[in-house]
């Protein structure tokens, strides 16, 4: 659980309604659902027809990394790969067979595999390499559905607003009417510019982030089975790979 993302969802939404309130305003005001229709539903029309089916899915999917991101763990990893590496000097490379029979993620699987299988280095490099780059852009790209949502959702919340101001004009004559097209117009604006700010763009940030985050784990088990195919000394290469570890935590 990213407990990082929940207070920062909890801030933001305190922040917002605070602010309201200690305006003198109330929190009812704020909810308004003619507006919240056409914001979020015209957005999500918008962007459905923008990218293919099988994008908009996966960005539906990679929505709970925001709050359960994917385990990544490179000293684990690091790990496992000196692990394999010990395995293919005591026991040879066909050792590592039963590796791929236990290997539950299917990266290290496939890699593991292409070891075994007696594949030159550069082979074993240029195939996974393609593998990391066709799941990242996919990936990627699917993160980008946020984003677009977000440049939607602020015109969204201007036509929401001249939708409003349009009721407006047609109830001049009947002043009870007007409240609810006022309402209507300014609530759809707040609507628009707020889950772009403060939900849409800052998902699609963070969810690229983990993208780049779980391939440079797949590049680090790349450089490990190529260090294991070279035959390098186990220490060798967890002292190596330490370099990934150390980026991603910045050092």
């Amino acid at each position: 659980m990213d407990i990082l993302s929940l207070v920062g969802a909890f801030i933001a939404i305190i922040a917002l309604f605070l602010g309201q309130t200690l305006d003198g305003g109330s929190f009812a005001s704020l909810l308004n659902a003619p507006a919240l229709l056409i914001v979020v539903g015209g957005s999500l029309g918008a962007i459905m027809i923008q990218v293919p089916f099988e994008l908009f899915m996966r960005s539906v999917v990679m929505f709970r990394w925001i709050f359960i991101p994917p385990a990544i763990d490179l000293e684990k990893s690091i790990d496992r790969i000196v692990r394999w590496g010990e395995i293919a000097r005591r026991e040879g490379i066909l050792g590592l067979d039963k590796v791929t029979q236990k290997e539950v993620d299917n990266f290290s699987r496939k890699a593991v595999q292409l070891l075994v299988d007696g594949r030159d280095p550069a082979i074993i490099r240029s195939t996974l390499e393609v593998e990391i780059l066709t799941a990242e852009e996919f990936d990627f790209d699917a993160a980008k559905v946020y984003e677009s949502m977000g440049g939607y959702t602020p015109t969204l919340g201007i036509l929401g607003a001249v939708m409003g101001l349009i009721h407006v004009m047609e109830n001049l004559s009947d002043p009870t009417n007007l409240g609810a097209g006022i309402a209507t117009a300014f609530v759809a604006t707040i609507y628009g510019v707020g889950l772009a700010n403060l939900f849409l763009i800052p998902v699609s940030k963070k969810l690229k982030r983990l993208v780049i985050d779980r391939s440079r784990e797949k590049e680090m088990i790349m450089e490990g089975l190529i260090c294991i195919a070279q035959g390098e000394n186990p220490r060798n290469i967890a002292v190596r790979l330490q370099a990934y570890n150390r980026r991603s935590h910045g050092v």
